[in-house]
């Protein structure tokens, strides 16, 4: 509480796509989550896919957190259940803290969407380095409701009675 800041601040923010198949040309759900952030006044700090190895996304989340232009990190992808995906194998032992709520949120909206197929997505968020990174799932629905019922009002300062933004570093 009282973590809150009066106006909007700007973020630096880099999205990772995490999948086998997703080009810069069919990646609607990292294309969205770039142009989502941007359109609510944050910048983008830099854009990547990577495949589904939880050593590549790692070293990928790893550069991010010790780059001084990264505050916040927006993974979709790799949070399923399948053989290959491996999103929170590769990001959770990086963590400083984790944010257990996100995951709980996030699967509580996405059940009025979806209904009991949510417990399939395991989306987990957390601070490393004074960096945030939320992980969600990899269908662009489950990335325009992880940003707008969650991640977007975290990020603003003025979001009241509290939200991420004075705990980021950098």
């Amino acid at each position: 509480m009282g973590h809150a800041q009066s106006e909007f601040k700007p973020a630096k923010i880099a999205v990772l796509t995490v999948s086998d198949t997703r080009t810069e040309e069919n990646d609607t759900s990292g294309q969205y989550l770039a142009q989502a952030l941007k359109d609510a006044g944050h910048q983008l700090a830099d854009k990547q896919i990577v495949i589904d190895d939880k050593y590549k996304i790692r070293a990928v989340i790893s550069n991010w957190i010790a780059d001084d232009n990264v505050q916040a990190v927006l993974i979709t992808g790799g949070t399923g259940f399948t053989s290959r995906d491996s999103t929170p194998e590769a990001v959770l032992p990086l963590f400083d803290k984790e944010v257990e709520g996100f995951g709980e949120l996030f699967r509580m909206v996405s059940y009025e969407e979806i209904g009991t197929s949510t417990i399939q997505s395991r989306a987990f968020a957390g601070f490393a380095n004074h960096t945030v990174i939320f992980a969600m799932p990899g269908s662009t629905n489950a990335c325009k409701t992880a940003w707008t019922r969650v991640i977007e009002q975290q990020m603003d300062a003025s979001h009241r009675p509290c939200n991420f933004m004075p705990h980021l570093g950098k």
